[in-house]
Parts: C-alpha cells; sequence; structure tokens
C-alpha cells in the first residue's frame, strides 16, 4: 500500500499554487476515469493528488456572445445532452456521445477528456514487460515491428506510433477550439492544434502545458457551419471502443458547392489531425461521393503503416469520405 497526500482545491488559482507547493509527484484529479486506471496499472504514482472537482465555475457552460464555452469541470453527458450544442453542433455532441458509457459520461470532464492519455497496448500493459517511451523515456518502442493493428498511421516517429485516444478532441480541432490554461504565470490560451505535441523525439511530453498548468475552459468559435456536422466513428465494436478510424468534418454549403471545409481526424494518428489536404480539394467543388473519396484518400497520402495496420489507410479514407456525405446531407 502506497501512501499520498490528498488536497481539495476550491478555485483554479488555489489548485495551481498547491501543486507548486507539493512539489514533485503532484497531479491533478476531476473524474478520475482516466488516471485511477492508470495508478492501477503502476503507470502514474502520484505522491500528491490535488482534487479539482469542485472548482468554482468550472463547470460554466456559455453559449452567449461569439464562443462557444465549456468549463473544464463539465461533464461529457452534460454538454451532450445540451440542447442549443445537440442542434446547432452535432459533431460535438456525437464525439461525446459516442466517446465512452453513459457511466462514463457522468463522470468524465471534457476538460479531463483532453488530457486522456493513450490506449497503447504496450503503454497500458507493459510496465516492467515491454519497453515504452511514453512511460519510461530512452527505453524504447514495442510497438514498431510489433502488435500494431491499433497504432497511428499519421504523425509517427521512430520513438512512438501510439494512437491519440480521444473522440471530443477531434471534433474540437475541426472546430479550430482553443484550450484555456492557467499557472504560475498566469492565464494563456492555446490553440487546439499547438495542444497536443507530435511524439517526435519525446513521446512522454503529450501537450503544451507547463509543469502545474491546469485546463480550465474550452471556447470554440461559433459557426453557422456548425449545424452541417458530423462526427462519425468506425470501431471494432459499437459500445465502448476506441476508434479504428473516426472523421469530424464541417461544412459550409452553397447547394452542392462545398464553400469551405473543416476535418479533423482521429483513430490514426498520433494527435487529433486536420485534414488540409482534403479540406483544399473539396472547397468549390460541387459534393459528390466520389470527388469526397478522392479527397479523403489524399489526406492518407503522407500516411505510414506498419505489419498490421495498413489497413488503416483505406479504412480512414472510407471513414472520412462518409462522414463528408453525412455533414453534406444535413440541413444548415
Amino acid at each position: 500500500m502506497r501512501s499520498l497526500n490528498y488536497t481539495r482545491a476550491r478555485t483554479a488559482a488555489e489548485a495551481v499554487q498547491a501543486f507548486t507547493n507539493a512539489g514533485g509527484g503532484a497531479r491533478y484529479i476531476s473524474g478520475g476515469t482516466n488516471l485511477y486506471d492508470l495508478m492501477k496499472l503502476g503507470i502514474e504514482q502520484p505522491a500528491h493528488l490535488i482534487d479539482i472537482g469542485s472548482l468554482e465555475g468550472a463547470s460554466r457552460v456559455d453559449t452567449r456572445g461569439d464562443y462557444l464555452f465549456f468549463g473544464a469541470g463539465a461533464l461529457m453527458a452534460d454538454v451532450a445532452e445540451h440542447a442549443e450544442i445537440r442542434r446547432d453542433y452535432p459533431v460535438l455532441t456525437e464525439s461525446l456521445t459516442k466517446a465512452a458509457s453513459q457511466q462514463l459520461r457522468n463522470m468524465a470532464t471534457v476538460g479531463g477528456n483532453l488530457m486522456q492519455r493513450t490506449r497503447c497496448l504496450y503503454f497500458r500493459n507493459g510496465p516492467g514487460i515491454y519497453p515504452c517511451n511514453k512511460r519510461e523515456p530512452g527505453s524504447g518502442c514495442a510497438a514498431i515491428g510489433g502488435l500494431d493493428r491499433g497504432q497511428a498511421i499519421l504523425g509517427t516517429s521512430p520513438a512512438c506510433t501510439a494512437v491519440s485516444p480521444g473522440d471530443w478532441p477531434v471534433a474540437l480541432t475541426a472546430l479550430d477550439a482553443a484550450v484555456e490554461v492557467l499557472g504560475m504565470n498566469g492565464p494563456r490560451t492555446i490553440p487546439i492544434l499547438e495542444f497536443f505535441r507530435l511524439p517526435e523525439s519525446a513521446p512522454h511530453i503529450e501537450f503544451a502545458l507547463s509543469p502545474g498548468e491546469i485546463v480550465t475552459g474550452i471556447s470554440v468559435p461559433k459557426t453557422q457551419a456548425g449545424r452541417r456536422s458530423t462526427y462519425h466513428k468506425v470501431r471494432d465494436r459499437e459500445s465502448f471502443a476506441f476508434a479504428l478510424a473516426s472523421a469530424a468534418v464541417v461544412l459550409s454549403m452553397d447547394g452542392d458547392r462545398v464553400e469551405s471545409a473543416h476535418i479533423a481526424l482521429g483513430g490514426v494518428a498520433t494527435r487529433p489531425w486536420r485534414a488540409r489536404e482534403a479540406e483544399v480539394q473539396l472547397k468549390g467543388q460541387s459534393l459528390t461521393h466520389e470527388r469526397a473519396l478522392a479527397a479523403a484518400r489524399a489526406s492518407f497520402a503522407g500516411a505510414s503503416a506498419g505489419q498490421h495496420n495498413g489497413f488503416k489507410i483505406e479504412l480512414g479514407a472510407r471513414t472520412l469520405a462518409d462522414a463528408i456525405m453525412i455533414a453534406a446531407g444535413r440541413s444548415a
């Protein structure tokens, strides 16, 4: 039995101060749906837990003004069931409802979901058995040349091929969201595209956060195109499974012509992946399934497959093409 210290913070500033005072080995915890798992597996061994589950104002959801705002402590279930979000931004609702079981959505927060760590088999099941650069920097990556069916084909490096597991972050990436954080040096805002780091030579550094910084909220620019959006997810089983491939698509249309497309991919990359190639190919084009598939395949031109995950290239392209057509079929 390992002992640890515990602090319950009332404000974000108090949480940051508690983290600083604790020194090394502190972790923030809210819903705990990811951290507790990692603690039981021996991957995370914090010396001090700072409970941020009841921070003042942390669960606020605000749809007024030019931005949607989600407090980091808002529950996934509450955001998914928000009437205005369901009506105007189905991509957000679907990314949450397809992300986990209802029980987990009742506990997990939208801020914590951003910080979810990979489900790579070697990361989660290998302490003391398999090398993993995310778990033990510099030890190697057993997935490269190993059982890599679920690994990434985009954004990989010689040090790591672990897939970014989240659904909600993929939808936020398509919508050009920003993450609001607070640290000892004050607040700052990080564009979602910069929040998740590529593995490169340091896969254990997964987020663009300084030590002790805490996510306080997420802002999303409002857009009329939100109604013509979807989050489409393909997985081994329909319930409570992580994506083999997924796509978040937000379209602005004039008849059957695409005025603009905002697209992100999940299940295939080491971070939520913006599909710029597909966006460019679709812009100004009359939309057909063949054109959607051609644009989708362009976004996988740079994919790098391992021994067992080559199927994700075509699966990912077809998943994206289907998502484009689903979004196009919705009323603006």
